[in-house]
């Protein structure tokens, strides 16, 4: 069957009103309130054009503070090619891969869908809409160029050769931008966190060509270009200002904003008005970062890519801090530390990460143009440098070009002082107030085992945007080689049938009662009723690792369910097992899913399954009292996919035991290596 396959069941968007009750069903009287007030100044901007429009001069003698690196040491030709790609107008959209974009691109043209947004007010502006029909059309797919990160490309190339062609290019690619999205109109003004991430593009880009002094500048026609750069970064930095996120949406989102109104106002402090985005971007950040992931480094977005989306977020402020002279606190930078001890902890030995909540694909300050490269091991070895730590190196393995961008020409000396070795890892097991645990043995060696467990809340506020149903679900792998899977997330604001099954509880390795999922689905990024998962016990010594949790997600059925899951992993025998009790008094039907890696071969005998991953097997033994059967690539029902990437889906093993109860049960289910 083909790898990758198209979006071939057509979008079913909720009707607009019952999205709109469910919204406020979400909100508090207090934010309810904001919000009418916010659609009352937003509809004010758009009839007196409200935003400001008069732009102070700036005052270039103010000195910027630059923490890009060099790129000294590296081999220019993967970032020279990468350039010339630009050049040739060729672009990666997600899913579409190599597309032609055009030199510039047609920055309102959805390159999916061929829709042209319209120019229309960007507040007001509705993007949700999908399809044909839609003003905008998988609204995704048209932003991601527009965060500008190709100008980072073509930065990187210059700084290597002085070629002005991508000079010329990022002129070239800025002018039409500002003519095809004047401020503040169309859909790459339609949100603050999209005009954040551009700055800060924009600022790594302005960095690496040199900052004020740049060739780029340096005729009356290259300063007249400056100024209106300059100009566009002002109003991006207002209106980002005016409108940040707040409430219910105050997630990922908010930190992005901040970040992006930091990042312009330590690159470019040549307004007054610098100083006071500075201080509120500082505030919100340092604050945020606090209230977002918990002390023990977990993501309260529940969602393993978000998670290293906000550190790059948090790093990328806290070095453009550093260089400016006023660093932010030592519990800031405690906090990023914590969260990438979580990252090593649940990284497999082959880097593998489980891919719990939602993922984008989202990147900020990538930099990397090396084949293979590991988002995972480039945090940590980012983090190696920063926090002296030698079990992240460990971790990481090597240095990689993404910190050496960011932390200069010293970091690859930093990173070899460390002591080399094999380090204990993971650096914890237990992460109590994050929901998260990790059993197994013989850790970082080729006989690991490693499994992930959630016994943790569903998403972050009261939508739980990026949150998925999956409580008391885990992740297996051996040796690095994946078994069970998290199923990932595929589609965002379209394919709503798509979108509901990534997040449902039939796409993890965990029980559905009755059909429904653990949780309540309220839209796209919203959730009504939430699984509340817990853990009750927790231990773990040199022989056995045992996790006792639960949630009362079906307590809202008419006859309540409780669902408790035993995890006992024997150490020695190398034995997982894996008990489920139902706690009712009626009759429900039950359905338990096992959902394997794309690359495993699976078989199923009668209730044996037996799975093969490259050298590595697992026999799982199912309960006697139900029937299972194997799912792979199946559309009625949906079932047996897994998501790599953001717009892509694959077919892959599942399995699904079924079985119906009248009343309190227990199931166990034996797993051996």
């Amino acid at each position: 069957m083909d790898q990758r396959i198209s979006n071939d069941i057509p979008a079913d968007a909720p009707d607009k009103w019952t999205w709109m009750l469910n919204r406020l069903r979400c909100m508090s009287p207090s934010e309810i309130g904001y919000r009418l007030t916010q659609r009352a100044v937003i509809q004010w901007e758009r009839l007196t054009i409200g935003l400001p429009r008069e732009i102070p001069a700036p005052d270039l003698s103010k000195e910027s503070a630059f923490w890009v690196g060099s790129g000294r040491g590296m081999p220019p030709g993967p970032y020279v090619d990468a350039a010339e790609r630009v050049l040739a107008g060729r672009y990666d959209v997600f899913a579409m891969k190599d597309v032609e974009l055009g030199d510039p691109p047609a920055w309102n043209r959805n390159p999916k869908t061929g829709i042209e947004a319209p120019l229309a007010f960007g507040k007001t502006l509705d993007y949700r809409e999908t399809g044909l029909s839609g003003q905008v059309g998988s609204i995704k797919y048209l932003w991601e160029p527009n965060r500008h990160l190709h100008l980072v490309t073509l930065a990187q190339a210059y700084n290597f050769t002085d070629d002005i062609r991508y000079l010329a290019a990022i002129r070239r690619h800025l002018e039409s931008w500002f003519e095809a999205c004047p401020y503040p109109y169309g859909a790459n003004w339609s949100t603050a966190f999209e005009p954040a991430i551009r700055l800060i593009h924009w600022s790594i880009a302005w960095q690496l060509i040199g900052g004020n002094r740049s060739q780029l500048f340096a005729s009356a026609d290259g300063s007249t270009f400056r100024m209106r750069w300059l100009e566009m970064v002002y109003l991006h930095a207002e209106f980002i200002s005016g409108h940040f996120s707040c409430y219910s949406s105050a997630n990922n989102h908010l930190i992005g904003e901040a970040a992006g109104v930091f990042v312009a106002a330590v690159t470019w402090p040549c307004w007054t008005q610098a100083q006071k985005w500075e201080r509120i971007a500082r505030s919100i950040l340092g604050r945020e970062a606090q209230l977002q992931n918990t002390p023990d480094g977990v993501n309260r977005e529940q969602a393993v890519c978000y998670q290293q989306f906000v550190i790059d977020l948090l790093l990328v402020c806290g070095l453009a801090a550093r260089a400016s002279g006023a660093d932010f606190s030592p519990e800031y930078w405690r906090r990023i530390e914590s969260m990438l001890e979580f990252l090593a902890s649940i990284a497999d030995v082959a880097g593998n990460l489980p891919m719990i909540g939602d993922s984008d694909d989202g990147r900020v300050a990538q930099f990397s143009q090396e084949s293979g490269f590991n988002q995972c091991r480039s945090l940590l070895a980012t983090g190696a440098v920063l926090f002296h730590r030698s079990d992240f190196r460990a971790k990481a393995g090597r240095l990689d070009d993404r910190t050496r961008w960011l932390l200069g020409d010293d970091a690859q000396q930093a990173f070899d002082r460390l002591p080399a070795g094999q380090m204990r890892l993971p650096v914890r097991t237990a992460f109590r107030e994050g929901g998260y645990f990790v059993l197994g043995t013989d850790f970082e060696t080729a006989d690991e085992v490693r499994i992930v467990a959630d016994a943790g809340p569903l998403g972050y506020l009261s939508i739980a945007a990026h949150g998925h149903a999956d409580a008391l679900a885990f992740t297996l792998s051996v040796g690095g080689w994946e078994f069970l899977v998290d199923s990932g997330t595929f589609a965002y604001h379209t394919q709503r049938q798509w979108r509901d099954y990534f997040r449902g509880t039939s796409a993890h390795n965990t029980l559905r009662i009755d059909g429904l999922d653990q949780s309540v689905i309220g839209g796209n990024f919203m959730w009504l009723r939430k699984a509340d998962a817990r853990c009750d016990a927790w231990h773990s010594d040199a022989v056995i690792d045992a996790l006792e949790a639960r949630h009362d997600g079906y307590q809202r059925l008419a006859d309540p369910v409780i669902h408790r899951r035993t995890l006992r992993f024997d150490k020695p025998a190398r034995r997982l097992q894996v008990e489920d009790a139902l706690e009712c008094a009626g009759g429900h039907g039950v359905e338990m899913f096992w959902h394997f890696s794309e690359q495993c071969e699976v078989a199923l005998a009668g209730n044996e399954v037996m799975a093969r991953n490259g050298l590595r097997s697992i026999r799982m033994q199912l309960p006697a009292q139900g029937n299972a059967a194997i799912f792979c690539g199946s559309l009625e029902p949906i079932a047996g996919w897994i998501s790599r990437r953001f717009d892509e889906k694959t077919p892959a093993p599942t399995v699904i035991w079924t079985t119906r109860i009248g009343g309190t049960a227990r199931f166990m289910t034996e797993i051996d290596f």
